[in-house]
Parts: structure tokens; C-alpha cells; sequence
């Protein structure tokens, strides 16, 4: 599993309809607040030409893509974090995921109400944050209590725990996300990760727009000022069109559709690859008669670590590994031919994985 991903916004804003381009699935979407109660769930392929052209250079029997988890979580409204709405359902589901996925909607449809009768997207987008950042900070406050009568007994770990709870709400107070914050020392990276916050987790901003042609609008624009004075990603795509492509299953009629809208690819394939630049993922590949296959891996991986992707006794047991690069198969067409180039090398337990690295490994159990 590459990552998981839970899509949060407002009601209304469409969330289930990209839920449901991108898997594939047919999650009950409606015009009313709250018709997604429970978390609709979906595992996703993720589009990586270099498998189809490894799989043409290397004929297995099989050819298995990596993949990614998303969650179409309960719309979120004002009063989240008091409970409002669902939302203490949606905020338990939301810490549970790697990555958010903030859907914003950027479209004008009089059948569709807006929560507010008014599309506003820096405002929508303000709202849900603000929500989150106070759930965070019950959850600061909680811990900051337990941990003062910790201090004065001298615990000393407590005592710089406090501490970063202290930058945490100061952020917070700001009405900045606890990603803003920067943290050097592991052990304060440590204790972070026990908090579970949600502000902490990558965001990435989506904005579905009702048609391609809409992309560089003025509402869209919004939402891409928010994201770059974040330092995250965005992307814009029309939720309905996905569906509509998903229908066209001829690639050249697909084709061609995509170059009449001006498109390079579909806008969940974005979607996808700004969620892997947002987690810093990357790929590495197995291959075999039997099997060829995508891995997904954070970068700065070592290579036994990789291995253990896997399964675990490749890396309790791991010897070397024999690799090249996607590119060296491109350029000479065959494994042999690679070898023969001498482009293949061993690696040890110190190497760390490259994007696009095609590996086989040696290990002992």
C-alpha cells in the first residue's frame, strides 16, 4: 500500500464524486449535507508508464501495479470539533489517515447549496482548518495537563515535552497547522508523532471545478494563494468529467477526448502524483518471469528496508541487492543487455533506493 488518503471538505463540495473517479466505485453521492456518514473506502492502482513499458522489455506472467488507499470521509461543518454535525465521527477517521486530501469546491450550481448560499473558497478552506487546529488543540491542552504534574516531580523529559507544546499552540494561536512547525531534535519529533494531530499530517488541496476550462478561474486561484503560502500542493480537476472518462474505455478514444479538453492526462492521475510528492514517495521495481512489479517506498529508503516491503525475511535476511535503473533497461532493452553493459551493480545494506530502481535481492533466513 502506497498511502493512505482521507478526502475531507464541506458538504456539497464533491467529495464522493471524486471518491468515486478515482476508485472506480459507485458511493452514494447526494445534494444534502452529511449523505457520506460513513467512510466510503477504495484501494487505487497507481498510474505508472514505466510498469506498462518494464512489462514489454521484461515479459512476465503477471504485472501488478502499486497502490494507494483513499477514504471518503463525513463533510465536515462549523462546530466539528464541539461535535457538531458528524463530527467527532470525522475526526477520529481523519487521524487515522498518512495524508488529507481537502476537496474545495470551486463551482456555481443553483442544484447544489452551498452550506453558506455563497462560494468562497479561502473562506470555506479557513473554516475547516480552523476546525482541525482547535481539535489539536484539546488534544495540546489534555496532555499539557497531565504532563505539568510530571514536570513538578522533575521528569525532565516532561519538562521539554511541555516545551513543545508551548511552539504548538503558538502556532495554533496563529491559526497555523502543527506541520508549520518545525522540529530538529528527534526526540521531539518522537513525542510529536505521539500526539496524533491532525494539522500535522500533509495537505493537499483539491478543487473540483464543473468544467477544465475552469481551471485557472478565479476561484481556483484562491484556493493555489492558500496552498503556495502553505508550501503544499494543489490540484484542480472537474469531478463530474472524471467519472465521464471512466466510461470511455478505448485508450485512443480516451485520447483523444483528453487532448479536446486541453488535458495531458486525467485529473485524479494529478491528484495521485501530487499526493506522492506530497508524502516525498517513490518507486522501485521488481521483475520476473513470474511477476512484475511497483513498489511504493518513502525516499532516502535503504535498501534492506526496501526489501522488507516485501516481506520481512528479505530484510532480516538481506545479503545484497542486484540493481539498475529503469533507464539502463530503456536504453538496452533486456536485463542480458543491461548486464552485458555492465550496468548492473551490487548493492549492501547502506544504499539507498533510487525512484525507478529495478531490484532483485539476495538475502539468507
Amino acid at each position: 500500500m502506497g498511502f493512505t488518503c482521507g478526502l475531507v471538505g464541506l458538504p456539497n463540495v464533491g467529495k464522493t464524486v471524486i471518491f468515486n473517479a478515482l476508485t472506480r466505485s459507485q458511493a452514494e453521492s447526494s445534494n444534502y449535507a452529511f449523505s457520506t456518514s460513513k467512510p466510503n473506502i477504495g484501494v487505487v492502482d497507481v498510474p505508472d508508464p514505466r510498469l506498462d513499458v518494464i512489462d514489454q522489455l521484461v515479459p512476465a506472467n503477471k504485472k501488478v501495479p502499486t497502490t494507494m488507499q483513499f477514504v471518503d470521509i463525513a463533510g465536515l461543518v462549523k462546530g466539528a470539533s464541539r461535535g457538531e454535525g458528524l463530527g467527532n465521527q470525522f475526526l477520529a477517521n481523519i487521524r487515522e489517515m498518512e495524508a488529507i486530501a481537502h476537496v474545495v469546491r470551486c463551482f456555481e450550481d443553483d442544484n447544489i447549496p452551498h452550506v453558506h448560499n455563497k462560494i468562497n473558497p479561502s473562506a470555506d478552506i479557513d473554516e475547516i482548518n480552523t476546525e482541525l487546529v482547535i481539535a489539536d488543540l484539546e488534544t495540546l491542552e489534555k496532555r499539557k495537563t497531565k504532563l505539568e504534574k510530571l514536570a513538578r516531580s522533575g521528569d525532565q523529559d516532561a519538562a521539554m515535552h511541555i516545551g513543545v507544546i508551548t511552539r504548538l499552540m503558538a502556532a495554533f494561536d496563529d491559526n497555523q497547522p502543527a506541520r508549520s512547525v518545525e522540529f530538529q531534535n528527534s526526540g521531539e519529533q518522537t513525542f510529536v508523532k505521539t500526539l496524533n494531530l491532525i494539522t500535522v499530517k500533509p495537505m493537499l488541496y483539491v478543487c473540483n471545478v464543473a468544467d477544465p476550462s475552469e481551471m485557472d478561474g478565479p476561484l481556483v486561484q484562491q484556493v493555489k494563494e492558500v496552498a503556495e503560502a502553505e508550501g503544499t500542493e494543489m490540484v484542480a480537476l472537474a469531478g463530474q468529467l472524471e467519472n465521464e472518462l471512466l466510461e470511455i474505455e478505448d485508450p485512443d478514444e480516451l485520447q483523444e477526448f483528453l487532448d479536446e479538453m486541453q488535458l495531458e492526462e486525467p485529473g485524479f492521475h494529478r491528484m495521485i502524483h501530487a499526493g506522492y510528492r506530497l508524502l516525498g514517495l517513490e518507486t522501485y521495481f521488481t521483475v520476473g518471469e513470474q511477476e512484475n512489479r511497483a513498489w511504493t517506498i518513502h525516499k532516502n529508503t535503504k535498501a534492506p528496508q526496501a526489501a522488507g516491503k516485501i516481506h520481512s525475511d528479505f530484510e532480516k535476511g538481506f545479503i545484497k541487492a542486484v540493481v539498475y535503473n529503469y533507464d539502463d533497461l530503456v536504453q538496452y532493452k533486456s536485463e542480458p543487455a543491461v548486464k552485458e553493459a555492465g550496468k548492473l551493480r551490487l548493492e549492501g545494506k547502506n544504499y539507498v533506493v533510487q525512484d525507478g530502481d529495478i531490484m532483485h535481492f539476495r538475502f539468507n533466513v
